[in-house]
């Protein structure tokens, strides 16, 4: 493993791959933190209503790509945007496979680790899943996307969606039309909560 790749963790987003069975399957995630050096561990948060959390729950293996400052719309768009358990996501995609077997994705990311889960922490509506990292790449130079970088440089701006009544998913961008938003909603693209929602321009 480079130890270099490490450095490319930072609060930004992430595409997560697990794999089932013959069923490759991924996610964004915006939530990935290195927890010790010494052994290199990482821990990586999932809602629980992504069919990927599943895999991970049940085969302890995962792949995290970093996305980069290059990555397009349309990468947040297909791995945020539709659910894996119905969508062959891996088709049309270019992508490699780590030692461990998982999908990795090249275009539009700067690194990938691989990480074996050795625990797991239920936080309600999520689960943190604890991991050995056992592989990790550098694939290019360019630096690790932020959230704020992919809301101010990627993240189309809306148009005339900001003249309707709702809220906005401020992970993938999905609108929810409506005076009130249910405190239990959940974007049916990213999975996140109704807390990761914004009222359109400001309303």
């Amino acid at each position: 493993m480079e130890k270099k790749v490490m450095f490319s963790l930072t609060y930004g987003l992430f595409i997560l791959t697990a794999r089932e069975g013959e069923k490759d399957n991924g996610c964004i995630v915006n939530t990935v933190i290195q927890v010790t050096d010494t052994p290199n561990r990482i821990a990586v948060t999932v809602n629980k209503g992504s069919y990927t959390h599943n895999m991970i729950l049940d085969t302890g293996r995962f792949n995290v790509s970093v996305l980069a400052e290059n990555s397009q719309f349309q990468t947040y768009q297909h791995w945020g945007f539709q659910s894996g358990r119905d969508t062959d996501k891996m088709q049309g995609i270019s992508f490699s496979r780590a030692e461990n077997g998982l999908v990795y994705i090249e275009e539009g990311t700067n690194s990938f680790l691989s990480g074996k889960v050795f625990h797991t922490v239920d936080l309600g509506t999520h689960t943190m899943f604890l991991a050995d990292v056992t592989d990790g790449k550098t694939l290019s130079p360019a630096r690790s996307v932020t959230y704020s970088y992919y809301q101010e440089k990627i993240k189309p701006k809306p148009g005339e969606e900001k003249k309707k009544k709702g809220f906005v998913c401020t992970v993938c961008g999905y609108i929810y039309e409506g005076d009130v938003l249910p405190d239990d909603f959940i974007c049916p693209w990213c999975k996140h909560p109704a807390s990761d929602f914004e009222p359109l321009n400001g309303d």
